[in-house]
């Protein structure tokens, strides 16, 4: 059996008073490609941020590969839904893959030449090596989302979190993306947070269902019911381009769109 990298107990967490995460348990292991599928305000991105160290539970525990989250964070790569980009700010790609590589170093110590191996190492990974040098306000948006990837990679984690990794993504480059997380899945472990059903269905291996508490975690496809009971409403799905697995036939009046 592969090993433990994520284990979640009992965990709950709130804003102010309201609880956003109720008596979540997880468990997450070696090799694993997990898709998290939710309404907005289900409790997704907050599930990132306490892995990552920026939310602590009010209870339960979380341990990252054995340990605290605040020795285990150390071990995450992470690339969040929306970059902001000042297209008028002079940097290029190279430089944005280098950022990954801070926690890596003490503080005001320059970049050395194992640096350079190493960015140019995960930029060939995502397939943008030859536009190391190009500035980064240039690249289309499944572009870009791949040299921040190629950030998250360069700390050399052992889990990648992506929260909406092809929100600003048209859908032409959508697969690309989906296919290169399938690549790297070979090398490290991924969780994802997607609205996209039917590409979390074809790729991911396992599923987690999540509004408040986690309905479901287990191997795909999914369930016309389980993922009306995450929505709490009727959903069907309406293929757009991505390769999906099909839910069962059913009557019903409104639509999930991907």
């Amino acid at each position: 059996m592969k090993s433990e990298i994520i284990n979640l107990e009992a965990v709950w967490a709130k804003y102010n008073k309201d609880p956003i995460l109720e008596d979540i348990t997880l468990k997450i292991h070696e090799g694993d490609f997990v898709g998290l599928i939710g309404p907005n305000g289900g409790g997704k991105t907050t599930l990132f941020k306490i892995l990552l160290g920026l939310i602590k539970p009010y209870q339960g525990t979380v341990k990252i590969l054995g340990n605290t989250v605040s020795k285990g964070r150390r071990y995450i790569g992470y690339v969040p839904q929306l970059v902001e980009l000042d297209r008028e700010f002079p940097i290029q790609v190279a430089d944005v893959v280098r950022m990954g590589r801070l926690g890596k170093r003490g503080l005001l110590q320059r970049y050395n030449p194992k640096d350079e191996i190493i960015v140019n190492r995960t930029l060939e990974q995502v397939g943008m090596l030859e536009l190391r040098d190009r500035p980064i306000a240039e690249l289309s948006g499944g572009q870009r989302q791949r040299v921040y990837i190629a950030r998250a990679l360069a700390s050399e984690p052992n889990i990648l979190l992506l929260d909406e990794p092809t929100a600003s993504v048209d859908p032409q480059r959508q697969t690309s993306i989906y296919e290169l997380l399938k690549e790297l899945n070979q090398f490290i472990t991924i969780v994802m947070i997607s609205h996209d059903i039917g590409a979390i269905s074809a790729y991911v291996k396992t599923v987690g269902c999540l509004n408040h508490r986690l309905f479901f975690h287990g191997d795909p496809p999914l369930s016309r019911e389980t993922i009306e009971q995450t929505y709490q409403c009727p959903v069907d799905l309406i293929a757009h381009g991505v390769p999906h697995r099909v839910l069962s036939n059913h009557d019903c009046p409104l639509h999930y769109h991907e």
